[in-house]
């Protein structure tokens, strides 16, 4: 937002503050400026002040308020003209090109000379030509046979705005010689406003947060209205189809206003303030809009009154019907939906609520009556609608904050003052106000105890009642058995809650008054809290920690997600089955529609996305899943995706081509995690639609099945664009942290040696591993140490449909050490245990 100093120091004097510490008061109560944009005062002596600084400043002495008094014909081209002009001092022949003072070229003297800001010889200056803001000097010179030496200046070249095409026509209040940085020299400060700011969105928002941060007087405006003719209550009537999304709606008229441009003194704040003149009816509607922070729209009233047939205007705001459009003032015909809120007649839309005009009855060179609305509007519709429609403007930045019902009558008002001002008319002697819903005014109750504890400062509640009536807020000293300050916030805030809330609220404007730099470190006064484990949270970051320190990369993927995307993870045979999701009501796009049902799925699509950057991809990610749930909120248990793909091993100069990943590496992968997390797993084989069948395990605990794993399904690999087979995982996270142990056993190290051996068994095809294990470790005891599977060997030495386990055991005792005799005995035992129950064979 953009706001000229001038114009808030008609609220509150600052003119004797410098510009820069203007800017820092705004800063440190937090109202950041981005820019200070100087547009004739002198520019800061220093540049350690810490804001952005540009513009220009007026000399004193060569610019200056002239007046020409006679517009003549250049003798030797007719785009020119020779202007006598008076300086307050002497008369110039001034040569000049601008195109708004040819209608005067050769009348003479005028009847009323032009007032105009005059640039002399020497004066430096903007280049009115130039791309962008170019400085130029002038300097004497002779132009198609004249001499010329000085200049009559655009608003480009004093740095005011971009317009060039004419010289700047000045009020008639301008004395010709006044140094133009006297007469209107200014300085634009562009600030940020934060959302829970709407309330400055204004010149006089930012004149209160002044004179409350100086102790300044702040002087409100007056707006006495000149009233007469007809009233309008019996000729009108509002109807407010939503109070939710229209809270308050007034209406004003004026009748027999004169259509003219407005006083330069209003175009030139309008375009500081980066808005650009239309009218003196429009205008209107928009320096209010900038002067009080309330959005106005001017309807031209003959127009309703001819829609309405003679019979009265009836004004009603709902919501649009589907299919149904609008032409808005920027020419283009809308189509609405039914969020739309639109400001109609009985005969259709009038206005977009709260963000831009309809053509049909907008005000034109020849109205003469205008209907004036002042309206408040709920903040979230305006701002879903102004960025449905692309369509950011004043009106729609300050609704979609916040403007609160009260500002409706005080800006209605103060528009029509101005149009009466500036284009005559007589205004009507009522207003109609429709105001269903007044919003409730929060009483807050505060302690200097709520002050110490929250600030960290003893601030007398005095000295806090006085910072707070700065801003308007009324403030009550109740004395019971403890001293409480009781704040009533002023009606155009909006941002003060209730309860803690609104405690925390108050405390926020006392500090902001009081200055943050005022606040002095201090330790923390309260007792620290007890300090309570989260069990689930800590395990969870210890499954991370583990993954990644395996070699693993964390990924965190969208919540959201499309049925499409899921169905991803069968083969394109198979029918897809119908699943419930829970679906977004405002998804931000169709593939972010409704909440996952799969991690793996959204896994895999990070993994798609990489899979041609890295010859190398191990990923995981731990996340929650969204199941649907009949008459509550939807159930979110976490999940664990793994991904793997590509080689082994990098290449190397002494390394053959590496092998590429496979099921026995991610199988590693999970006996590494459930090593360390003391869970007793086992691995049955499984068959899952995803998955590549033979080539995919469950995991399980007892009876207990946490999840499967293994290669991809050709199928579902040509459902993605994968280089090499993908191996995956998707484990159910919950399952896993309930079964993690509290506790473990520990066992000392042996002092005494091991024995190692190894023995192959010779066992049917159909035989798992892991009961030859589980059996040999059975059989072992408490002796033996170490089991590890090193070899797998089929072929015709030892029979078809045979296949020979390699074992390398480790034996070792607690208590001594063991000799030949003993290890053979555990060997001897393990083996006929193995042909008893398993028909295995010793192989020799």
């Amino acid at each position: 937002m953009k706001l000229p100093l001038s114009w808030i120091n008609e609220f509150v004097q600052i003119d004797d503050i410098p510009v820069v510490e203007v800017a820092r008061l705004l800063t440190a109560a937090g109202l950041e400026i981005d820019d200070i944009r100087f547009a004739g005062l002198p520019l800061p002596d220093r540049d350690d002040h810490g804001f952005k600084v540009s513009g220009i400043a007026w000399d004193k002495e060569k610019i200056v308020v002239a007046e020409i008094r006679a517009v003549n014909p250049h003798p030797n081209a007719d785009r020119l003209t020779l202007c006598e002009l008076f300086d307050g001092e002497k008369l110039h022949t001034v040569l000049t090109g601008a195109p708004n003072l040819h209608p005067y070229k050769g009348q003479g003297t005028l009847p009323q000379p032009i007032k105009v800001a005059y640039a002399k010889e020497g004066a430096t200056i903007y280049d009115g030509h130039a791309e962008g803001l170019s400085l130029t000097t002038l300097k004497r010179a002779k132009i198609r046979g004249v001499e010329s030496y000085s200049m009559v200046c655009s608003e480009k070249e004093l740095g005011i705005s971009e317009e060039h095409e004419g010289v700047i026509f000045l009020d008639e209040d301008a004395q010709a010689g006044t140094p133009l940085t006297d007469y209107m020299g200014d300085a634009v400060l562009e600030i940020s406003i934060l959302p829970n700011h709407a309330r400055n969105t204004s010149v006089m928002g930012i004149a209160r947060e002044l004179a409350a941060l100086t102790g300044r007087q702040m002087k409100k405006p007056q707006s006495p209205l000149q009233t007469g003719g007809e009233a309008i209550g019996g000729r009108l009537h509002i109807r407010i189809g939503d109070p939710a999304l229209n809270s308050r709606f007034m209406a004003g008229l004026i009748r027999g206003v004169t259509m003219r441009p407005s006083p330069y003194w209003v175009q030139r704040r309008l375009r500081l303030c980066g808005m650009r003149p239309i009218s003196n009816i429009v205008d209107a509607t928009n320096y209010t809009m900038l002067e009080i922070g309330q959005p106005l729209h001017a309807f031209d009233h003959s127009i309703l009154q001819q829609r309405a047939a003679g019979t009265p205007i009836t004004i009603l705001t709902r919501t649009a019907t589907p299919g149904e459009t609008l032409l808005t003032l920027d020419g283009v015909t809308r189509k609405l939906t039914e969020t739309n809120v639109l400001v109609c007649d009985e005969h259709g839309a009038l206005s977009l609520a709260g963000v831009m005009g309809g053509a049909e009855s907008e005000i034109n060179d020849h109205t003469a009556d205008i209907l004036l609305e002042a309206a408040a509007w709920n903040f979230i519709n305006i701002r879903k609608t102004a960025n449905q429609h692309n369509l950011p403007s004043e009106a729609s930045y300050r609704f979609s904050r916040g403007v609160h019902p009260s500002l409706a009558e005080e800006g209605l008002r103060r528009c029509l003052y101005w149009m009466q001002q500036w284009s005559g008319g007589q205004i009507a002697p009522d207003t109609v106000d429709e105001y269903p819903q007044p919003p409730h005014t929060p009483t807050i109750h505060i302690t200097s105890q709520d002050i110490r504890r929250a600030l960290g400062i003893q601030i007398p509640l005095p000295q806090a009642k006085t910072l707070l009536e700065g801003l308007e807020f009324q403030c009550e000293i109740r004395s019971s058995e403890v001293e409480t300050l009781v704040v009533t916030p002023p009606p155009f805030r909006m941002d003060i809650g209730e309860g803690i809330t609104g405690i925390a609220d108050v405390m926020e404007e006392i500090a902001r008054l009081y200055g943050y730099d005022n606040i002095p470190e201090t330790r923390l006064a309260d007792p620290l809290p007890p300090q309570r484990g989260n069990p689930s949270l800590e395990a969870e970051e210890k499954i991370r920690n583990l993954l990644a320190g395996l070699g693993l990369q964390e990924v965190i993927t969208y919540r959201m997600t499309s049925p499409e995307v899921e169905a991803k993870l069968l083969p394109s045979n198979l029918p897809t089955p119908h699943t419930e999701y829970v679906r977004l009501a405002n998804p931000i796009a169709p593939e972010k529609r409704v909440l996952r049902r799969s991690l793996l799925a959204s896994l895999l699509g990070i993994a798609e996305k990489n899979n041609r950057l890295r010859e190398t991809l191990a990923l995981f990610e731990i996340g929650a899943i969204y199941l649907p749930q009949t008459g509550d909120l939807p159930a979110e248990p976490r999940r664990l995706a793994i991904s793997l793909s590509g080689k082994r091993y990098p290449n190397g100069w002494d390394e053959k081509p590496a092998a590429k990943l496979d099921f026995y590496d991610l199988k590693g992968i999970l006996e590494a995690l459930f090593g360390v997390l003391h869970l007793n797993i086992t691995y049955a084989p499984a068959e899952n639609p995803t998955y590549h069948p033979g080539k995919c395990a469950a995991v399980k605990m007892a009876e207990t099945t946490l999840g499967v794993f293994g290669e991809l399904h050709p199928l579902v690999q040509e459902n993605y664009d994968f280089s090499a087979p993908m191996l995956a995982a998707d484990l159910d996270l919950e399952a896993i942290l309930h079964a993690l142990p509290g506790g473990y056993p520990l066992q000392a190290v042996s002092e005494y040696p091991p024995i190692y051996e190894d023995i192959a068994l010779i066992v049917e095809e159909d035989t798992p591993a892991e009961k030859v294990e589980a059996l040999i470790r059975q059989t072992g005891g408490k002796m033996l140490e170490e089991v590890r599977l090193f070899d797998v060997f089929r072929g015709e030495q030892i029979g078809a449909g045979k296949k020979s386990l390699a074992y390398a055991l480790v034996y070792r005792s607690p208590e001594g050490t063991l000799t030949d005799k003993d290890s053979a005995q555990i060997r001897n035992r393990i083996v006929r245990r193995l042909e008893n129950e398993t028909g295995a064979k010793l192989r020799s």
